[in-house]
């Protein structure tokens, strides 16, 4: 017949065994392993650089790519790089970055106020957790049940 004795749960008191082919059960293990991997959504951070002097058309273009990298449920590092006599302004770079975390607050979270690292400042911003949208449920159309007639004869009168 081919069955070995397999243990499904080793640790349950008592220990739960079943009778199958084991190069089956292994094929079906792997295969469950792969249908979860398949589902999992491997989060990346996503990072936009800035200068000092941003102009507002390139620092809102920015912006909606942020906002796409947080929906889609990425996080987002935002630097500002100081170049040159830029790092005696790291106030202006510090004002970028709040300005940018206070633009995205509805869609993201902040982690942590700016910090300054060499000639970088950079913040990093996470998605908003927000609540799992209901499932639509697929109803079955009821089926119409034939309305009482008026007044059938009683059958034993």
């Amino acid at each position: 017949m081919g069955l070995d004795l397999i243990l499904i749960a080793p640790t349950a008191e008592p220990p739960v065994a079943k009778a199958m082919d084991y190069g089956q059960w292994q094929y079906e293990q792997k295969k469950k392993q792969h249908e979860a991997k398949k589902k999992q959504h491997v989060i990346q951070v996503k990072e936009l650089k800035f200068r000092p002097n941003t102009d507002d058309h390139d620092y809102d273009f920015k912006k909606e790519h942020a906002i796409r990298f947080l929906k889609e449920g990425n996080r987002v590092k935002a630097v500002v790089q100081f170049r040159g006599r830029e790092i005696a302004h790291t106030d202006l770079g510090r004002k970028l970055l709040l300005r940018f975390a206070d633009d995205l607050t509805g869609i993201g979270t902040i982690e942590g106020q700016p910090r300054l690292e060499g000639r970088n400042a950079h913040v990093i911003i996470s998605p908003v957790k927000a609540a799992a949208p209901p499932k639509e449920k697929k109803e079955k159309p009821k089926e119409q049940q034939p309305a009482p007639t008026a007044a059938s004869p009683a059958a034993g009168s």
